[in-house]
């Protein structure tokens, strides 16, 4: 027990979702198998986890590497990939591994379907996520994909559209931009595909950072949900503060005996969490 004699407590809600445990479970396998994984885009949105799996074998690459590479086994993680990843990684002779979610191959499903039904498609989400550039591909990027309600030119949108959302978006913000655009007079087919994986965590969340004094969030720095979660916490706990790994720890953050809750995303592995609970349990 170090100095501080901080009390520490990690989420056990908290850590990977089931998404992307398959995702990293198939990687897993392949690197105990043959050593080598080209994985196309980052597996995971967290850097300490990234680091892990290359020290195994799994190289990183993106669109431009993929085409120059022959006969190699690529994984696709779970965010899932539009249909040219596909085209292009066979045209090589690659072997692919499918790692995409299985609620993410549903989404892009329904959205094939509302395309051929001549919809008029919009998607909340973040436009150069990986999950988003997927969903679009499917339909040759002819969605409207806006991040904010503030970036919607509400003189060009349809008198009806069908609203889908990138997975990890808050479910409040999600329902906040349809009611604003009923208001405006448009009619949304409202599709809420947000993953309950993750908005069922903002409930648990808001509980547990409540508990405590002060809150270590763990999450990366480009983790979409990561984004999210962290401000549920925060709004709970003022005193919440968001690290990417146990170095960014700083002991000017805690007094004495102090309660302190550690908490992550669902790209956030619990190994992780506990090497943040040995740095607190050393201060």
């Amino acid at each position: 027990m170090g100095r501080l004699n901080l009390h520490v407590e990690i989420d056990d809600k908290s850590g990977f979702c089931f998404g992307v445990v398959g995702a990293i479970e198939k990687a897993e396998k392949e690197l105990n198998d043959s050593g080598e994984l080209f994985c196309l885009g980052e597996i995971v949105h967290n850097d300490e986890e990234v680091k892990r799996l290359e020290i195994q074998g799994m190289i990183n690459i993106t669109m431009d590497d993929l085409a120059m590479i022959h006969k190699k086994t690529v994984l696709f993680r779970a965010h899932g990939e539009p249909p040219e990843s596909y085209k292009l990684a066979l045209s090589n002779e690659n072997r692919i591994i499918d790692a995409s979610c299985p609620i993410i191959l549903k989404l892009q499903k329904r959205f094939r379907e509302s395309y051929e039904k001549g919809e008029s498609i919009y998607l909340y989400g973040k436009p150069n996520h990986p999950e988003v550039i997927g969903l679009n591909g499917q339909i040759g990027n002819r969605a409207v994909v806006f991040g904010h309600f503030e970036d919607l030119d509400l003189s060009q949108v349809p008198k009806k559209i069908t609203l889908y959302s990138q997975t990890t978006m808050s479910i409040e913000s999600f329902y906040s931009i349809v009611n604003k655009l009923e208001e405006a007079g448009i009619e949304v087919i409202v599709k809420d595909t947000i993953c309950r994986q993750v908005s069922h965590r903002e409930p648990s969340l808001r509980l547990f950072s409540r508990k405590f004094s002060k809150i270590v969030f763990v999450a990366g720095k480009r983790s979409s949900n990561g984004s999210v979660l962290f401000n549920v916490c925060r709004q709970e706990n003022p005193s919440t503060f968001f690290v990417s790994s146990p170095e960014e720890i700083f002991e000017r953050w805690f007094e004495q005996n102090e309660s302190v809750g550690i908490c992550g995303a669902t790209s956030t592995p619990m190994w992780l969490m506990k090497n943040v609970e040995r740095k607190l349990l050393s201060l």
